[in-house]
C-alpha cells in the first residue's frame, strides 16, 4: 500500500518537474475547470455578465484584500476568462466568454448521454405500469 502511494507521488512529481522544465501547459479545458472551481471565482465572473467593471468594484462584495481578489483575478486572466484593461486609475475588467463556450460544448456530449440514459428509463418504467395494470396488482417501487 505505502509501496504504491510512494510510486504516484513519485511519478506525479516528476510529471509536474518535467512540465515545469518544458514549459509544457496543462490544456485549455483544464485550465477552464480550475478556475471555475472556485466559488469566488466564479461570483467574480458572474458580476462582469453586465458588462466591464473596475477591480474595487468586483472586489467590494468579498471580505478579502485587494491583493487576494488580484489573485483571483489573475487566475481568470490566465484561464481566458477575463481581459483587463487600464483608462488613467480605472482598470476595467470585463468577461471573455469563449472558453465557457468550449466547456458547454463539453458538457453538452453528456448531456445527451443522460437525455437518452433517462429515455430509457422511462420507457422501461411505462412497460412495468403497462404489466401491472394487465395482471391487475400495484407494486410499490418508491416509498
Amino acid at each position: 500500500m505505502l509501496d504504491n502511494r510512494f510510486r504516484r507521488l513519485y511519478f506525479t512529481l516528476r510529471l509536474n518537474t518535467h512540465m515545469a522544465k518544458h514549459r509544457v501547459s496543462p490544456d485549455r479545458l483544464s485550465t477552464t475547470f480550475a478556475a471555475l472551481a472556485d466559488p469566488t471565482r466564479r461570483a467574480i465572473l458572474a458580476s462582469l455578465i453586465s458588462g466591464q467593471v473596475s477591480v474595487n468594484e468586483l472586489a467590494a462584495p468579498f471580505k478579502m484584500s485587494l491583493p487576494a481578489i488580484s489573485k483571483h483575478l489573475k487566475v481568470l486572466e490566465r484561464a481566458g476568462l477575463i481581459a483587463r484593461g487600464r483608462e488613467a486609475q480605472w482598470r476595467p475588467c470585463r468577461l471573455e466568454a469563449s472558453p465557457l463556450k468550449e466547456v458547454a460544448e463539453w458538457a453538452d456530449r453528456y448531456r445527451r448521454f443522460w437525455d437518452e440514459s433517462f429515455d430509457r428509463l422511462d420507457e422501461y418504467l411505462h412497460e412495468l405500469q403497462k404489466k401491472e395494470k394487465k395482471h391487475g396488482r400495484k407494486k410499490k417501487y418508491f416509498r
